[in-house]
């Protein structure tokens, strides 16, 4: 592969010659024009109209070549004697001298404030860079996308050829998690690599801070045969360092000769820092999402049991006696009216409290849901509702225990705000799979102006369901009514 960047600066130097040479033309054929009007010596200052362009813009050796060039070519064409290089008059000897060294230092002080315009202009193309990678980190972007987004912006930024970024595996490979490239080339993602060679990865790994490698020539092992390949010439690499531990590295390669400038590591350590900060809420955020997770499969678990505590032990327990006194009513003779009226009220009391622990453990954990799952779960719910509620449910087959629980409990405590808030006349509970997600909306009719300000369920709902992974959402517009939507991926239920 050709060096880019070399050919590139061979051309550059190419073209300032030549236009330095069109640009000397034309200001002596301005010089020839005022000749007759104006004092000759006094034109040569019309020659910086030549070497400040180039100074901006090829920088100080080339403006020295052009002030050069237009003195010898004021000298050649202006001051006797005319067609010779040397002047014969001292006095114009020290003008021409005194302007070349004018030339020069017009040229430096121009070419130093095109170096400052480009280092201000590096500067803010990398805050800029930095900020567009910060908006992403601040709203949460995934980690492949972020991942993508960082490594182009350090090879753009970088002027290089390649960058790609990588993450140490535990079993001393590492994976490629993003590459670009503005050559045609392709760099595997999410592929193991072994670090049995020369390779920035490795070096990173060792040192613990960042590398720079000038040459893969002659070198062994998978990345660097890869780097061969690809006519890598140099690469420099950063590490990511995520709570204390190395995470991964970033790195930017090119096919020139031209080694990357020294602030090269300053500029990628800023994103990797980004990164860093990624990952970390990413872990955090998984970690949380995991955690009350498990604190809602725990709290449905301990309803499932005490459920069943309840159905086993007093629960049964109540349908014995109550059965032992019916039989014990039977052989009391009926001339003692008083004692069968006693023991009427104890059959009345018992009946009563076996049908309230009954409804007490269906709050708890119905076992219809267990038994039959979410579909005759909500069709309970409904009948038992304060206010009418429509039903839409599809007909799907049996879906992991937490998430009908979570369903459940979701559309639970729904009927229950809006049957003490809303002051609905109907409420529709609807729910579809979709793409692999679960989708049970809540809608009432009711006075709307709903809020996760307003007390704890809405809050409860909202954990509930993001517990799981899932997305929840509300819309309330006062005197709307109010729609709550849990979808729950089935994936990883």
């Amino acid at each position: 592969m050709a060096p880019r960047r070399t050919s590139s600066t061979v051309v550059r130097r190419l073209t300032g010659l030549l236009v330095a040479g069109l640009l000397v033309a034309a200001v002596t054929g301005l010089v020839k024009l005022g000749e007759p009007h104006v004092p000759t010596l006094s034109l040569l200052v019309l020659y910086l109209l030549a070497v400040l362009p180039v100074a901006l813009i090829w920088g100080t050796p080339l403006a020295v070549v052009t002030a050069v060039l237009s003195v010898w070519t004021y000298a050649y064409f202006f001051v006797g004697p005319l067609h010779t290089l040397v002047p014969a008059d001292a006095e114009d000897a020290i003008g021409l001298g005194v302007f070349l060294l004018t030339a020069v230092v017009v040229g430096e002080l121009a070419a130093r404030l095109r170096r400052a315009a480009l280092v201000a202009e590096r500067l803010s193309d990398e805050q800029s860079a930095l900020r567009r990678v910060a908006t992403q980190v601040a709203q949460g972007v995934q980690a492949d996308v972020l991942f993508t987004a960082v490594t182009e912006e350090v090879g753009r930024l970088c002027d290089a050829d390649l960058a790609r970024m990588e993450r140490y595996e535990t079993d001393g490979t590492v994976t490629g998690v993003a590459a670009w490239s503005r050559v045609p080339v392709h760099l595997a993602v999410g592929e193991r690599l072994e670090l049995d060679g020369l390779s920035v990865a490795r070096e990173v790994r060792r040192r613990g801070g960042p590398v720079r490698l000038e040459s893969f020539a002659g070198a062994s092992g998978t990345i660097a045969q890869e780097a061969q390949t690809l006519g890598i010439r140099s690469s420099i690499g950063c590490p990511i360092t995520v709570g204390g531990r190395l995470w991964g590295v970033v790195a930017a390669s090119s096919t020139s000769d031209t080694p990357f400038p020294a602030s090269t590591e300053v500029q990628i350590a800023g994103f990797t820092e980004l990164v860093a900060t990624a990952i970390e809420n990413t872990e955090a955020r998984t970690e949380l999402i995991a955690s009350r997770a498990r604190v809602v499969v725990t709290a449905d678990r301990t309803r499932r049991q005490i459920e069943r505590n309840l159905h086993d032990g007093a629960q049964q327990r109540l349908v014995s006696l109550t059965l032992r006194l019916q039989t014990t009513q039977a052989k009391v003779p009926s001339e003692l009216t008083e004692l069968n009226a006693e023991l009427d009220q104890l059959s009345g009391g018992l009946v009563d409290a076996l049908d309230e622990l009954r409804e007490t453990a269906r709050g708890i954990h119905p076992a219809i849901l267990v038994e039959g799952g979410l579909s005759p779960a909500l069709k309970l719910l409904a009948r038992r509702s304060a206010i009418p509620v429509r039903l839409t449910l599809r007909a799907e087959p049996r879906l992991p225990e937490r998430l009908e629980a979570s369903a459940y409990y979701f559309v639970s405590e729904a009927l229950t705000n809006a049957a003490k808030h809303s002051r609905a006349s109907v409420i529709s509970v609807t729910t579809a799979i979709t793409d692999d997600v679960l989708r049970v909306e809540v809608h009432d009719n009711g006075q709307g102006g709903a809020d996760f300000t307003r007390g704890t369920g809405l809050l409860g709902l909202r954990d509930r369901v993001e517990a799981l992974g899932g997305r929840f959402s509300l819309d309330s517009p006062r005197g709307a009514g109010t729609t709550l939507i849990a979808e729950f991926p089935l994936a990883g239920s």
